[in-house]
């Protein structure tokens, strides 16, 4: 909660507050890297934890464990990359279950050092469903943030979703996937919110019939 300029209380959206904390984290996080004295060292720990309380507040994660994530990270802080293979058969689209919360999205995941764009997603693809696939075309480059997707994440998350073609294999599922099939692009499962989103797949569906039209980005 803020005040406006007359002094009466405004709340602010979750999303501002969440957009506002990555950012403090990221600032913290590299202001831990370059920190030259313990005074800094103290206030940017100070400032990252500030950031914990701000996405504690808005979610029902702990600040112990939202921390504890922050530790992980080291360096410069740069945003995370997550890939997502799009294959289109007709009307249909290609998804797959995942066993963490049972709901359906395009294969992908986070891409790997020492992996190209293209060779993630098609190692997603290929983990993930059973098929072998060739990444053709980038389709869009999304912002998470800026997606809609749900639960918020408490880093900066990029989003290259790229359409593949089949040139192999058979639907199988793994240690990540529970369900393998085509679904109508009109007619999806209920989805993981958190990977992908309706109007993506349906976006992805509109670039995909249209080779003239760039990428989407942002």
């Amino acid at each position: 909660m803020t005040e406006n300029s007359e002094g009466n209380p405004v709340e602010l959206p979750t999303a501002n507050w969440l957009t506002c904390a990555t950012r403090l984290q990221a600032l913290a996080q590299d202001g831990l890297l370059y920190a030259q004295n313990p005074f800094d060292h103290e206030r940017y720990m100070a400032i990252q934890q500030i950031a914990a309380e701000m996405m504690a507040a808005v979610s029902d994660v702990s600040v112990e464990h939202i921390l504890g994530l922050f530790g992980e990270q080291a360096g410069y802080a740069t945003p995370k990359v997550d890939v997502r293979g799009a294959v289109f058969r007709d009307d249909q689209v290609l998804l797959v279950q995942e066993r963490s919360d049972g709901l359906w999205t395009l294969p992908g995941g986070w891409a790997d050092p020492g992996d190209t764009p293209a060779a993630a997603v098609e190692r997603e693809l290929r983990e993930e469903s059973g098929y072998e696939a060739r990444a053709v075309r980038l389709l869009a480059v999304y912002d998470r943030a800026t997606q809609g997707h749900q639960p918020p994440h408490p880093f900066s998350i990029y989003k290259l979703f790229f359409l593949c073609e089949l040139t192999g294999g058979e639907p199988a599922s793994s240690i990540e996937t529970s369900g393998v099939r085509f679904w109508p692009v009109g007619g999806l499962p209920p989805l993981s919110l958190a990977r992908v989103t309706a109007p993506q797949i349906a976006r992805l569906y509109h670039l995909a019939a249209r080779p003239n039209l760039p990428t989407d980005f942002d």
